[in-house]
């Protein structure tokens, strides 16, 4: 047995042990987490109506970096405290404003948890691709997890086709009413571009199928650049060892796992300092 393979199995304590205050979060946190996706949303309408269009489009970087990669992400891991009817309409509400079915994102992820770095694993497929690859991927990325989850899914199935039918249904209308304003059409483009960059952030950069164990298939980085550079959402070794954790405690639960990360002898991949 390697040295992380025996940390994991011996030196890794569970939440419970670790730190029980990480897998939750404040009543202001929640709230303001689940408004700021319409608020961005909101934004851009406003901001293109004024035609302030850098600022329309910044509106929608920032709403597809606040969905997939951390509100979204808990929603799919209900790591927000909310009872599941409600948690499940802000995953299908919030991702539709991505144009995504977040259904099949939810799908797609709990399965990466479970069987990554398997063949199987849809999500954690472009960690194996070359740069050229993974960047084609996130072109076909969103039909094919929708497809993939459609084909897998039991009871979440109508509810998946619904997301999909929804995305094409505000497609269609964008471009219907492109005689009468861009504006909408515009905001299509620019979330389905956003998306593309999915495959790449969140499997082809943190991940290394090839690593011998839980450890090192997922990179560790560390360093105020690359912090910065992520706002702070650079965690994905931590999230994959206590996926219960929402992302608003993620810098907190990575200072409590880095003497253990240590003491196994991983190397933070840093930029600088």
């Amino acid at each position: 047995m390697n040295n992380g393979q025996a940390f994991i199995e011996r030196a890794l304590p569970e939440l419970s042990k670790l730190a029980p205050e990480l897998a939750g979060i404040t009543r202001f946190q929640r709230i303001f987490s689940l408004a700021l996706p319409f608020s961005f949303s909101a934004a851009y309408f406003l901001f293109a109506t004024l035609r302030w269009w850098p600022l329309a489009v910044l509106s929608l970087i920032a709403l597809s970096f606040v969905t997939y990669g951390s509100i979204s992400h808990d929603l799919v891991h209900r790591n927000l405290g909310l009872r599941r009817f409600v948690n499940d309409l802000f995953l299908s509400l919030i991702e539709l404003l991505a144009l995504r079915s977040g259904h099949a994102y939810r799908a797609a992820h709990l399965h990466h948890h479970a069987r990554f770095p398997n063949d199987d694993d849809i999500e954690g497929a472009a960690s194996g691709m070359s740069l050229l690859r993974t960047l084609f991927e996130g072109m076909i990325f969103q039909p094919k997890i929708w497809y993939w989850a459609v084909r897998r899914a039991r009871h979440r199935r109508p509810l998946i086709w619904l997301e999909g039918c929804s995305c094409i249904f505000f497609i269609g209308l964008s471009l219907m009413l492109y005689s009468i304003t861009p504006i909408f059409l515009v905001y299509v483009v620019l979330m389905i571009m956003g998306s593309w960059i999915i495959p790449l952030i969140t499997s082809y950069i943190p991940h290394d199928p090839r690593g011998e164990n839980a450890l090192l298939q997922t990179r560790l980085y560390r360093g105020k650049i690359i912090s910065i550079i992520a706002l702070e959402h650079t965690y994905h070794l931590e999230h994959h060892l206590y996926p219960a954790v929402p992302h608003h405690n993620w810098p907190k639960l990575a200072k409590k796992l880095d003497p253990f990360f240590k003491s196994a002898g991983l190397k933070p991949i840093k930029i600088w300092f």
